[in-house]
């Protein structure tokens, strides 16, 4: 049988953008697993994890897991349409539903807020100090895994930035957007983001980012830019 292409795997999913996104173009290390009814995903060191995406019908992808889970070991969470997840949990021995969380994607450009001026930086110089003090718990960092360039706003110094991270050729995905604390309020986020968007769309099929719900405004901002909202879940096995 020939390998699998990224082709391949979206099909098998019907064009589930998660799948895709994990799928990153079928890079070293990735691997897939297609059976009736159920499509898994599993790929290392995505966005600081191991994320193991999956797709289907629960009957489906509960038996699925039970291939899957032993072969690519304990450090893989599982991800996926919520719902989905949630049933799959009450199938899986072991299993536990552990997060709530949200894709967030854009098909069509975004306006411009005109607010700042963002563009792409040189370099990452103030990047790492502005992520401590605005945004510690920022998965994109920089030199980090997949994390390929900054875009920021400067003033007297850099005081908003967003990531190009883990972007696939049909998917531009957005990470690290953050602001400075005193110069929040001023539409500096959405700025860099509507920026970065509209940078990632171009030839792209959509721009995404996983959103906590905990961050509501952040939330706020993405939806008033045109960006809607999928509910995903994750679960892991508990530890015996």
């Amino acid at each position: 049988m020939a390998p699998m292409t990224p082709v391949d795997v979206v099909a098998a999913s019907g064009g589930d953008p998660l799948i895709q996104w994990t799928a990153q173009d079928l890079r070293p290390g990735v691997r897939t697993w297609v059976r009736a009814g159920a499509v898994a995903v599993a790929c290392p060191d995505l966005s600081r994890h191991d994320r193991l995406a999956v797709h289907g019908e629960p009957d489906a992808v509960a038996a699925l897991l039970g291939e899957v889970l032993p072969a690519v070991g304990p450090t893989f969470r599982t991800l996926g349409d919520e719902a989905l997840i949630a049933a799959v949990a009450q199938r899986v021995p072991g299993m536990e539903m552990v997060a709530r969380f949200g894709w967030m994607q854009v098909t069509r450009p975004v306006p411009a807020t005109g607010l700042g001026d963002p563009r792409w930086l040189a370099g990452t110089s103030g990047v790492a100090e502005l992520l401590e003090d605005a945004f510690p718990e920022s998965y994109a960092w920089p030199g980090g895994s997949g994390v390929r360039r900054w875009a920021g706003i400067t003033e007297e110094c850099l005081v908003a930035v967003g990531a190009d991270a883990w972007s696939v050729p049909e998917i531009g995905f957005i990470a690290g957007v953050a602001t400075r604390p005193e110069a929040r309020g001023r539409g500096l986020a959405a700025s860099v983001c509507a920026f970065v968007t509209n940078e990632l769309l171009a030839g792209r099929e959509r721009v995404a980012l996983i959103a906590d719900y905990s961050n509501t405004a952040a939330i706020a901002t993405y939806r008033r830019l045109g960006f809607t909202l999928q509910p995903l879940g994750a679960a892991h096995q508990r530890r015996t």
